[in-house]
């Protein structure tokens, strides 16, 4: 028998709060869009940014959560898409951008890095 949390919600860009009751056997994000809720989100697998959270208060799981590197877990994010509760949460949306810049530095993708190594500026 799952046990059932309560996940609070609040969604940054539009300051609204929205609470779901999850079971600890399922992902929350299709736990909550099963309840009708609307949760960005992009590949459903934990490898991208898109439906990334900053855990204000309680527990989860995330074992699949290849996106997010330890120390970013370790500083609270999670990814929602395979994210398991393990206690009553309360949780944040993040911008995709920002947890992106956070997980893979300002120097990813503007042509700064040779060989793993991001150069200095000049």
């Amino acid at each position: 028998m799952s046990n059932f949390y309560k996940i609070q919600i609040h969604d940054r860009k539009t300051d609204t709060y929205h609470t779901f009751k999850v079971p600890d056997d399922r992902y929350i994000l299709q736990a909550v869009e099963n309840q009708g809720g609307n949760i960005p989100f992009s590949c459903r697998n934990g490898a991208c940014t898109t439906c990334a959270v900053r855990v204000l208060s309680g527990e989860l799981h995330q074992p699949e959560a290849i996106g997010l590197s330890q120390k970013l877990r370790d500083q609270g994010y999670a990814l929602l898409c395979v994210s398991y509760p393990r206690s009553d949460l309360e949780v944040e949306t993040q911008d995709e951008d920002e947890v992106y810049e956070l997980q893979f530095g300002r120097y990813f993708a503007r042509g700064k890095v040779r060989f793993g190594l991001p150069l200095d500026e000049e």
